[in-house]
């Protein structure tokens, strides 16, 4: 088997309902933010994600005449192309509107562009800098907005990383993941998307790198809830025991890069490799949102080997949003 080919995994009842009605208990106007979704709002739209990849054709024209917006300040690869993709499978339209060389706000305020994007355009995606950004514009827009990157949280990322691990492992609740390197906004949508499903989630950071304190209140208070735990360590072995899922992203974020040779130093113990691995569970999967840079946060046999399913992430970045925007739009 091609180690990049998807490979689903047991049969879930979660994913095996018919296709779903017009009208389904979603309750989410705008994904600004991880809570913005209920944990049941997750599962429908992992329900109806998992129905539009085994049978797109039952919903090309579900969109048709909508159009959505893409405000980006930072690059993009997975992001803009799943979006535009997402959009074009399910009738509809995009516009690109490249802002990475003036951020929203510099030539007119936040709240003028929302109103006139409200005028225009169904839904609009932003991926910013700031995530007051993304609040101010669904603040002023009567329409949906999805959080698609703030450097505070990073939402659709999370919700394709629970569709992975719900294909390979066939269930949430009580699946252990690891997450290894900088507390960052991947970490924080992990924490936070999670929590609410019943996964248990450790994370293990170099001091004074951990992630956002009320972040991991709210992810513990919710854990509590669904009956799913949240440890914050130093010690990455610590984190990574038993684990079925080990996750990492790259120790720089967008924004940060003249912080990367000082980061090196504090990070090259958190790096995934195969000696990292072996204290995981025998089945665990590594996970990255990508680009991953090799020989830093992980080896490369680690994210070349058959335990890897991060292109499995990235097609899940498709479907994801795909069951998003016709979950917002639809209603």
């Amino acid at each position: 088997m091609n180690k990049y080919t998807f490979r689903p995994g047991p049969a879930n009842p979660l994913v095996q309902a018919p296709k779903p009605p017009a009208a389904l208990p979603f309750a989410a106007s705008d994904l600004v933010y991880d809570d913005d979704l209920t944990a049941a709002d997750v599962h429908v739209l992992l329900n109806v994600a998992s129905q539009m990849r085994r049978n797109p054709g039952d919903y090309s024209g579900a969109l048709s005449g909508r159009t959505l917006a893409l405000l980006f300040e930072k690059p993009s690869l997975r992001t803009r192309v799943t979006f535009e993709v997402a959009m074009k499978g399910l009738g509809g339209d995009a516009i690109f509107i490249d802002c990475r060389g003036e951020p929203l706000g510099v030539r007119e305020p936040v709240r003028d562009v929302a109103r006139n994007l409200d005028r225009w355009v169904s839904a609009i995606a932003a991926r910013t800098f700031r995530q007051s950004t993304v609040e101010e514009l669904a603040e002023w827009a009567g329409i949906p907005v999805i959080n698609a990157l703030s450097d505070r949280v990073h939402p659709c990322q999370a919700l394709a990383d629970m569709l992975t691990l719900l294909d390979h492992f066939g269930h949430l609740a009580g699946i252990k993941l690891a997450y290894v390197g900088d507390g960052n906004n991947v970490a924080h949508s992990l924490l936070l998307t999670g929590s609410k499903l019943g996964v248990d989630i450790s994370i293990a950071c170099p001091p004074s790198y951990e992630p956002d304190a009320a972040i991991v209140a709210k992810a513990r208070q919710t854990a509590v809830e669904s009956g799913s735990s949240v440890r914050i360590v130093n010690d990455p072995l610590e984190a990574v025991a038993g684990a079925d899922a080990i996750y990492t992203d790259v120790w720089t974020s967008m924004g940060a890069e003249h912080e990367a040779n000082s980061r090196k130093q504090h990070f090259m113990p958190y790096q995934v490799n195969e000696e990292m691995f072996g204290a995981a569970a025998p089945n665990a999967v590594f996970m990255h949102c990508l680009p991953a840079h090799r020989g830093e946060e992980v080896a490369n046999e680690v994210i070349e080997s058959q335990r890897s399913v991060v292109f499995d992430q990235a097609e899940n970045r498709l479907h994801a949003q795909k069951a998003l925007l016709w979950l917002l739009l639809s209603q």
